[in-house]
């Protein structure tokens, strides 16, 4: 079984409680279907409480793996983005997870997996962009012009609509 998750409080409560059943002298396996757990996890605590006492119940914080980037370099790494991606040399205005992957390499020297850096920027509340797909060359002007010049000339008029009706009309089709 996984372990339950919820707050240490509630955790630490469930294993107190396990071992009170077990005090009063129900078995390993009867304690662990009445708490919901695996046997050997009140085995373990039974033994924890056995080798230090009350305070070995407590719940430990699982602290995973040291960050890659202490805070200061996070910080950094940041300023280093908000000056742009031209600012590092590159050609185009486009922050990519590959980009950014070697700007951390060269600067900081920690190599991170292009697909880990999406996480990297969600942890730093930065989020992905679509660029907007227009052409440098596009005329604003000339665009409107058209749409009022040329576009009442070209669309469809309602001249000659009628409605179509959803009723058969062929009697063969009966």
């Amino acid at each position: 079984m996984a372990r339950l998750k919820g707050s240490a409080d509630l955790l630490e409560d469930r294993r107190r409680r396990a071992l009170a059943l077990l005090d009063d002298g129900l078995s390993l396996n009867e304690v662990g279907r009445q708490i919901g757990c695996n046997p050997s996890s009140v085995m373990r605590w039974r033994d924890a409480r056995r080798h230090g006492g009350v305070d070995a119940l407590q719940v430990r914080f699982s602290p995973g793996r040291p960050l890659k980037l202490a805070a200061g370099k996070r910080k950094r790494l940041v300023r280093l983005l908000l000056k742009g991606p031209m600012a590092q040399g590159y050609r185009t205005n486009l922050w990519t997870t590959p980009r950014i992957a070697e700007m951390v390499e060269r600067e900081f020297g920690v190599r991170y997996h292009p697909d880990h850096i999406g996480r990297l920027m969600h942890s730093l509340g930065w989020t992905p962009q679509k660029p907007e797909r227009r052409a440098l060359e596009r005329n604003e002007e000339e665009i409107e012009r058209w749409k009022q010049e040329a576009w009442p000339r070209i669309k469809k008029t309602p001249q000659g609509w009628v409605p179509i009706s959803s009723l058969l009309t062929n009697r063969a089709s009966c």
